[in-house]
């Protein structure tokens, strides 16, 4: 299960990044294509899987979007 939660470290984003199903709740919404499992987290109900990376009040980085809910996806 460890490896379906987003890292929570801000070197996560640039290298090592693994796709998840299920990602902690941020800034009080699910990002885009994630959907509020009323209990702390979001989740893709394992439709697909996204390579998010948290995005702690930065911007996301080359190569990366911002997809709300304190999150950039690789694109």
């Amino acid at each position: 299960m460890a490896l379906l939660m987003v890292p929570l470290a801000g070197g996560a984003v640039a290298g090592g990044a693994i796709a998840q199903q299920v990602i902690p709740k941020r800034e009080g919404m699910c990002p885009l294509g994630y959907v509020d499992t009323f209990n702390g987290k979001c989740s893709t109900l394992g439709v697909t899987s996204y390579t998010v990376s948290p995005r702690d009040g930065e911007a996301c980085q080359s190569g990366w979007m911002n997809i709300g809910g304190g999150y950039c996806r690789k694109k």
